[in-house]
């Protein structure tokens, strides 16, 4: 009789997702993220500086990279299933760490920062190895990215030994090896499912508009007077507009596209360069609106100072011509009354810090409904033909 195999017990593995609708905890991931923004926007506002606006950008261009990294992840695994979910718990958990580090990100809690970013996204290629297994083609590109991710995790902890100029050109430089690696060397072995990234993108995208509502609510206190009050509904005014323009069509449009595109490197590149890159200016901008918004509901009846008014017109400008791009990845036209209204706000900024912030916050919300209201007259046919087919 032959003698009996010993047992292997089984292997440590990711479940390769199923299915295109986002599952409950990469929405409860979100959370964290809500966090990470409330906090940016936190730091801006005790330092309405020039160089405040600087590092807290910095600081959120590194949580985007780390979010859109976790979008990649979960559009090829199933973060519900085995290990990966108590991974993701992991990660949270160290992306919590990350937040809570924020407000001392270039000054006493820099290593912290540094040492909690790596383990976020130390976790991340830890599942996507997992995940990469069976995979040769997605292995090579998720070592690929282990390396970058190492380079300027490394550059970010020496840069907590240092300040000023210097810290700031290292983290600088930290970013654009973090963020450039996938775009260097290829996007052939990537993996996605198409419907399933999209979304996950548009939700973000409503968290991070959330996050200027509770910037209203935060700027207000516990006043309210008439001011107060015209302020706060002029912001919400801007921000629905703001939603309005990416979700009305934009983001239908725009899922089709990738969802039509040839599977393998074409498609890749596509959700690479329009949902991972060009989504950042979007929520930069958004964070930036927030930061404006605050401020207004804090003094209504004063001009803004230089640099939460650029956050203001600056902070719409960019949301704007992150759109503009956005729609040109996928279909290769400009949106030129869109286009025009961004470099308006960025040469209209200067007169933001001489009149009262609550005139500023009326004209640029007038402003934007004027130009939703012109895209519906103009565009209304076949912005209602495009929604009939792409919402069925």
């Amino acid at each position: 009789m032959a003698a009996a195999t010993p047992s292997r017990g089984p292997r440590l593995s990711a479940a390769m997702r199923e299915g295109e609708r986002v599952r409950p905890l990469e929405l409860f991931f979100d959370v964290v993220f809500v966090l990470a923004i409330t906090q940016c926007t936190s730091f801006m506002s005790d330092r309405p500086t020039w160089e405040g606006l600087a590092q807290a950008l910095l600081i959120l261009a590194f949580l985007w990279w780390a979010w859109t990294g976790y979008a990649w992840l979960t559009s090829v695994v199933d973060p519900e299933e085995g290990a990966v979910r108590i991974a993701i718990f992991a990660a949270m958990a160290a992306l919590l760490i990350v937040a809570i580090c924020i407000p001392g990100a270039f000054d006493d809690l820099a290593l912290e920062f540094a040492l909690a970013y790596g383990a976020v996204r130390a976790g991340h290629i830890a599942i996507f190895i997992l995940a990469s297994r069976d995979e040769p083609a997605l292995r090579s590109s998720v070592s690929g990215l282990a390396v970058g991710t190492a380079i300027a995790v490394g550059l970010l902890i020496g840069a907590s030994f240092l300040d000023g100029t210097a810290q700031g050109a290292v983290w600088v430089l930290a970013l654009l090896i973090d963020l450039g690696e996938p775009y260097l060397f290829g996007a052939e072995g990537w993996m996605l499912v198409p419907a399933h990234f999209a979304e996950r993108h548009m939700l973000i995208m409503i968290v991070a508009l959330g996050e200027s509502v509770v910037a209203i609510g935060v700027g207000a206190e516990v006043s309210l007077s008439a001011g107060i009050a015209a302020a706060a509904v002029l912001g919400i005014a801007l921000v629905a507009g703001m939603w309005w323009i990416y979700f009305d069509v934009v983001a239908l449009v725009s899922m089709q596209r990738l969802i039509q595109a040839p599977e393998g490197a074409e498609r890749n590149e596509l959700a690479r360069d329009s949902y991972s890159y060009l989504h950042f200016p979007m929520v930069a901008g958004i964070v930036l609106a927030a930061l404006g918004l605050k401020k207004t509901l804090a003094h209504v009846d004063d001009p803004l100072e230089i640099a939460p008014a650029f956050a203001l017109m600056g902070g719409l400008a960019f949301y704007l011509l992150g759109l503009v791009s956005f729609r040109w990845r996928h279909v290769h036209t400009i949106n030129r009354h869109r286009l025009l209204f961004a470099l308006v706000l960025l040469a209209a900024f200067p007169a933001a810090t001489e009149l009262p912030a609550l005139a500023v916050l009326t004209s640029v919300a007038v402003a934007l409904c004027a130009m939703i209201a012109w895209e519906h007259v103009n565009y209304g046919e076949r912005r209602a033909e495009l929604r009939q087919e792409f919402m069925q």
